[in-house]
């Protein structure tokens, strides 16, 4: 494990701007959001202000511009309370892990679209062999077509910002996420507002990459544009759960790897004590449902590791989104009510 490596308040202050929550500010690394947002107040480890509802989309639907792949969307309602926060979201994509399924992180992507925002979980495949060129270049087609029929199967009243689309992914997941940000393969259609890896793998060890390889192992060698980066990774992903089995993110190709080679701004938080799968819904149902609980080494509960992914991501995202790095800031400094412990934590902002 690494040690801790929490940067004091008085360095991250000197770090991340503070910005007031107002359209007319600026800075060079974060940008708000042109919608309203829920007060800073709310804990971004609980569930937020506004009302949520799945969404499950298929290439079938009978709509002008059906989605090339199935989607889970989790987005916010609008009521009379949150009407007056304004009823346009920011998007972020969710891309599931290796063999898993989207619905496997609903409660997850509940908790930050309560925050304000609407979460696009695609199912890139079912089956899929070592290669994730495929499901880079669906990230794109999704990416794509985010202005062209959204709009059509959300709620009433809710309005979606294509102008900031960020994109998260788990484990395989992550890797396809960061490979599509460094134009592997294919390039985004749209820009990319920032990049979030959940414990992201790149292969089964260090000389043993899946195609396409993402990590060069040359410090600061992702090319990004500024694009803000947000690495989580997890303290037990790189033990093995028994002999029988490897580690679901093994040392070399991790998320300390990940991170090493992301230039500013980027900010990592290494969970102690938590495993590869505990972010997923605390009930998986299913053969690859049940696999979660005796693959990879696993914590006591899933909800804590949960709600800290869920609210980490919904930090960075008000910073760099909306301009408010408050809680972000919060949760660097352990001033926050953080549901879990540290191995390390870093940034270059």
């Amino acid at each position: 494990m690494h040690p801790m490596s929490a940067a004091s308040q008085k360095d991250t202050e000197k770090l991340v701007p503070r910005f007031h929550s107002t359209v007319s500010m600026s800075s060079s690394s974060c940008s708000p959001s042109l919608m309203s947002s829920p007060a800073t107040t709310v804990n971004v480890f609980d569930f937020g202000s506004y009302p949520t509802a799945l969404l499950s989309i298929n290439p079938d639907a009978m709509i002008a511009a059906p989605p090339p792949k199935p989607l889970l969307i989790g987005t916010p309602t609008c009521n009379s309370s949150s009407m007056s926060q304004g009823c346009e979201f920011d998007i972020l994509l969710l891309l599931h892990g290796y063999l898993l399924y989207n619905h496997f992180y609903s409660q997850l992507i509940q908790q930050i679209a309560s925050h304000g925002f609407i979460v696009v979980a695609p199912q890139l495949y079912n089956i899929a062999g070592p290669d994730s060129s495929d499901e880079i270049k669906a990230t794109a087609a999704i990416i794509d077509w985010l202005p062209k029929g959204l709009k059509d199967v959300l709620p009433q009243d809710i309005r979606a910002n294509t102008d900031n689309i960020s994109i998260s992914g788990h484990s395989r997941g992550g890797k396809v996420a960061f490979a599509l940000a460094l134009n592997k393969v294919t390039t985004s259609p749209l820009k990319i507002s920032a990049l979030i890896g959940i414990d992201p793998v790149d292969g089964m060890d260090k000389g043993k990459q899946t195609p396409p390889p993402v990590l060069t192992y040359k410090p600061r060698s992702f090319e990004l544009t500024g694009t803000p980066v947000l690495v989580i990774g997890s303290g037990l992903g790189a033990l093995k759960r028994n002999p029988l089995f490897p580690p679901c993110a093994p040392k070399g190709v991790n998320h300390y790897d990940f991170y090493d080679e992301c230039q500013k701004p980027a900010w990592y938080f290494l969970v102690k004590g938590y495993g590869h799968l505990d972010m997923l819904d605390d009930d998986t149902k299913g053969i690859r449902g049940k696999s979660t609980y005796c693959l990879c080494k696993n914590g006591e509960s899933r909800k804590p590791m949960r709600r800290f992914v869920g609210g980490v991501i919904v930090a960075f995202l008000n910073g760099y989104l909306r301009g408010d790095p408050t809680q972000l800031n919060a949760i660097t400094n352990a001033q926050e009510n953080v549901p879990v412990q540290f191995d390390k934590v870093d940034f270059r902002a």
